[in-house]
């Protein structure tokens, strides 16, 4: 990790802040030819093109009669899975329920006095792919914190593409929490193939309306430039965690959840900022101790090599400032009273309060979505909802009585835009 001091006038103009700012479009560079060779490779070539890249990128030998998970798979699955395990899905789905039951959106419907009616309906998504990872992790976590919310949207068909293992079998505990969250459909396809089949609709795949769900920086290009096609959550790109933090007491926390983030993957980001100097080091050392001990070391320290700061600020709330440029996709507030600060803070994807609550268990059972802005874009982004499974119509009905209200600065409007044929088709109304 890189220690960067920051206790200067222009501390906003540092080099290394704004290399952190601008790493969503460092990737993007990087990786973009290659995502649009594969996906213009599946709209010429179809599922032939699908297919060959599965068996490239994940090593499996798939076809038309083999792509999707059948209900055998799944009862399989079921009996593999440790009953402790099960149990932990079923609780942490039922608090994710709880908490997102309180997202949904109504239709309305306002009538003026002179009987206009004036509303919106509120109409869920027909058919949305869940995005599960399953390169360097699995996660069921994340078809809960997917399913869930769609679910309660009431999007009428569930399907998730998720990569294999090179035995052409979905992971058993991604199988059970599919089951537990009630997708409908599940296939055996994940990377850039994966979300240009269900995108372009490249038979046997259905075509969906919207594709969720995080993945690696392919899957989030691919999303970007499938958009229009389809809807997409959001473009997030590799994981990142802040913490802010001042007391010396909070090593071990500070440390661990540092690498909670850092073990996803090398291009991870964990930044900690401190108006703590002693601490800003101690951290630094405690990381490679607890670093070097754990079963994922080797992506940890490359993780914290490319993408590890350590910001020392002249006080909190400089570090209030630097968080905000940063806007990072996990923002922990390790502070004996966090609720102080919170008005300072503006742009995060989570933001977690206090010593005790760890993103980790954000990640799992806490029940707000752990589908999260990334890469800076929590400025205008926000966590996956119910919101992202509906559609939303304009409900408008006009009496005669009504219309005589409205007429006159309707034309008025259509004329200063020289928009005569809007004027008239409300002129020929008697």
């Amino acid at each position: 990790m890189k220690i960067v001091d920051l206790r200067k006038k222009d501390f906003l103009k540092d080099e290394n802040l704004k290399r952190v700012k601008n790493r969503g479009f460092e990737f993007e560079e990087e990786y973009l030819n290659s995502v649009w060779n594969i996906i213009k490779d599946i709209k010429q070539n179809g599922k032939e093109a699908v297919f060959k890249y599965a068996k490239k990128f994940d090593k499996a030998n798939l076809n038309e009669e083999t792509v999707l998970v059948k209900e055998e798979e799944i009862k399989e699955a079921l009996e593999k899975v440790d009953e402790k395990v099960l149990e932990a899905l079923k609780f942490a789905a039922e608090r994710i329920k709880r908490f997102h039951e309180e997202e949904k959106e109504k239709s309305f419907f306002i009538e003026e006095d002179t009987g206009n009616i004036l509303g919106q309906k509120v109409t869920p998504l027909e058919r949305v792919a869940l995005y599960v990872p399953g390169g360097k992790a699995i996660y069921p976590s994340s078809v809960l914190m997917n399913a869930i919310p769609a679910k309660v949207a009431g999007v009428k068909e569930l399907i998730v593409i998720t990569p294999v293992k090179e035995d052409g079998k979905v992971n058993e505990v991604v199988l059970a929490a599919c089951h537990i969250a009630g997708v409908d459909k599940i296939y055996k396809v994940g990377g850039v193939h994966g979300v240009a089949a269900v995108a372009l609709g490249v038979e046997p795949f259905p075509k969906v309306d919207k594709i969720v769900g995080p993945g690696n920086i392919y899957v989030a290009l691919a999303k970007k430039l499938l958009y229009g096609i389809v809807d997409i959550d959001m473009i997030a790109g590799p994981s990142e965690i802040l913490v802010i933090a001042k007391d010396e007491k909070y090593i071990d926390y500070i440390a661990a959840d540092l690498l909670s983030q850092a073990e996803h993957d090398e291009l991870a980001a964990a930044f900690f900022v401190t108006p703590n100097e002693n601490l800003a080091y101690k951290v630094k050392e405690k990381v490679y101790e607890f670093a070097n001990k754990l079963e994922r070391k080797d992506i940890i320290l490359k993780s914290l090599e490319n993408w590890g700061y350590i910001f020392i600020t002249k006080n909190i709330k400089d570090a209030c400032i630097v968080a905000n440029e940063i806007a990072p996709e996990h923002l922990e507030v390790l502070l004996d009273n966090p609720f102080e600060i919170l008005g300072y803070l503006r742009n995060a994807g989570a933001i977690f309060l206090g010593p005790y609550t760890c993103e980790a268990l954000g990640d799992y059972v806490l029940g707000p979505n752990h589908v999260l802005p990334t890469g800076g874009s929590a400025r205008f982004y926000s966590p996956l909802g119910v919101y992202d499974f509906i559609k939303r119509s304009s409900i408008i009905f006009v009496t005669k009585e009504g219309f005589k209200k409205v007429k006159e600065p309707a034309i008025t409007l259509a004329n200063a835009e020289s928009l005569t044929a809007h004027a008239l088709s409300v002129k020929v109304r008697k």
